[in-house]
């Protein structure tokens, strides 16, 4: 199975931005301590947008991704931030061999 890319981006709502960006943090180390199966997982600043971040991941494979997405450390955060943020954007890609 090929490799599955997510590209995950937040707009935080103003009030808020300090206290997700935390929260998206916590993630960010929790993902790269715990979750196997995890090729990439960054945290990135839109340089135009002082409130909105995108995550760039590659998981190994789908099941991997699955795994994550039920681990302690997301389930958390998911909670925490969702209704803090102005929108919450998920793409699924599959990597291409070219």
């Amino acid at each position: 199975m090929e490799n599955v890319v997510i590209i995950a981006k937040v707009q935080i709502k103003e009030p808020h931005i300090s206290e997700v960006f935390k929260e998206l943090s916590l993630l960010h180390e929790q993902t790269h301590l715990h979750d196997k199966g995890c090729i990439q997982y960054d945290l990135h600043k839109d340089f135009n947008s002082n409130n909105t971040y995108t995550f760039v991941e590659t998981w190994e494979d789908q099941s991997y991704l699955d795994e994550h997405e039920k681990k302690e450390h997301f389930l958390k955060c998911i909670n925490n931030i969702e209704d803090k943020l102005e929108s919450f954007e998920i793409n699924k890609l599959e990597q291409m061999r070219i």
